[in-house]
């Protein structure tokens, strides 16, 4: 009897000598399910913040192709014709619509201290909103003012643009920015109001009163609030706009929403604004019960597509690059309250000084493409990354004020 504790404390001995087996390393072959093993943050994240591991295989990820605009005259980029900040495009009786900013001053755009009543402070400034039509989408017909600026002291006497279309019960809305002093005299101060008309081809009818006003004093959108965005969700009108706010030369842009049950509003704004923490211009679409957002530039998250099923808490959705600048689709369900949007394949953006000269300083309408769609399967749209030449590079060179501080270390 005595002989058992000894022998009990030697299978013991032996049992805690065993080690577990070490887990194999991670399998060769990507698991297209989240594996059942420990795994770091990184792959942690690529299986529940992503739809798929592999870029190429998620919905929500796309590159994007730019085409030139054949149909509109820019006076060879001297900086006094610009058009800019596109609507979503609509099609009607076969023909795709487009509606824009468009400037045609005497001079290039001077800045807020040398403007006046001809002379534009910025590229939006003195601007009226023009449209054109389209049966390919790729050569516009341009059709002319759609929204022109209402006499003094009317919303938008200043400027109108920045605007997007909404069709609701047969009828046709214009939401845009109104202007009511030159841009840069106290930032970008502007409400948002709209014009309706039976046609897309007008004429339009203004409303002539704030739709979205600013915020109170204090308020992250007290003093902007830009690019109106509506789609139809829920049987309301969701409408997604930008501010700027934080003052000073470092702005913050984020994105806001505003709820209404008609046009002309009342729009109450959502609770949680901001609901987008970078971006900045506005650009949705309906995404299989969600939406999802074009987040390009500015902001922690940008060159994102994101993604909210219930239109409100967005997420990343994939990371993506050489994103449409204003990005503007061809959305064909904005306003059919669907459960199920489709996505996208192609639409307008701009591009901003485009002759390179800040003096001249213009804009231009491109067309993008991209796979961003449940019916589309385009493999060259999916690739991981865009090559670049090198000029494109040693464009983005070091500045003279660089290359001194180099030259003093």
């Amino acid at each position: 009897m005595q002989r058992l504790p000894i022998f009990l404390l030697i299978v013991i001995s032996i049992l805690s000598c065993k080690q577990k087996p070490a887990e194999s390393g991670f399998p060769f072959t990507l698991p297209k399910e989240k594996p059942t093993r420990a795994l770091s943050a990184a792959m942690e994240r690529i299986y529940t913040v992503y739809e798929s591991p592999q870029p190429q295989h998620n919905e929500l990820f796309s590159q994007f192709k730019y085409t030139a605009l054949k149909g509109f005259n820019y006076n060879d980029f001297d900086g006094t014709i610009s058009r800019r900040d596109p609507s979503k495009i609509i099609q009607h009786e076969g023909k795709y619509y487009l509606w824009y900013t468009y400037r045609n001053t005497p001079t290039p755009p001077m800045g807020a201290d040398i403007c006046n009543d001809t002379i534009p402070s910025a590229d939006w400034d003195l601007a009226e909103i023009w449209y054109a039509t389209s049966t390919d989408g790729f050569t516009w017909e341009e059709q002319g003012v759609a929204i022109s600026r209402p006499e003094r002291p009317s919303v938008g006497w200043r400027s109108v643009s920045t605007a997007d279309i909404l069709m609701w019960e047969g009828k046709y809305y214009l939401y845009y920015q109104g202007f009511m002093e030159a841009s840069g005299k106290r930032g970008d101060d502007c409400p948002v109001t709209v014009s309706y008309a039976d046609s897309p081809d007008g004429p339009w009818t203004s409303y002539n009163k704030v739709v979205i006003p600013n915020g109170a004093q204090g308020e992250w959108d007290q003093f902007s609030i830009h690019d109106p965005y509506p789609l139809v969700h829920d049987g309301k009108i969701y409408l997604y706009y930008k501010s700027d706010f934080d003052g000073g030369d470092e702005l913050v842009r984020m994105q806001g929403l505003a709820i209404a049950d008609n046009p002309l509003g009342p729009f109450n704004k959502h609770p949680l604004n901001p609901v987008i923490t970078s971006g900045h211009e506005t650009s949705l679409f309906p995404f299989k019960e969600g939406v999802a957002a074009l987040v390009y530039k500015d902001g922690p998250e940008h060159n994102t597509v994101q993604y909210a099923k219930d239109w409100v808490n967005f997420e990343i959705a994939s990371i993506t690059e050489l994103m449409p600048y204003a990005a503007a689709p061809y959305v064909l369900d904005a306003f059919s309250n669907t459960k199920d949007g489709r996505g996208i394949t192609w639409g307008m953006a701009h591009f901003i000084n485009v002759n390179g000269n800040w003096s001249k300083f213009c804009s231009q309408l491109v067309r993008f493409d991209c796979d961003l769609s449940l019916d589309l399967d385009d493999p060259e749209m999916k690739g991981h990354r865009v090559m670049h030449r090198p000029d494109v590079y040693l464009r983005q060179g070091l500045s003279a004020r660089q290359l001194e501080r180099i030259k003093g270390m």
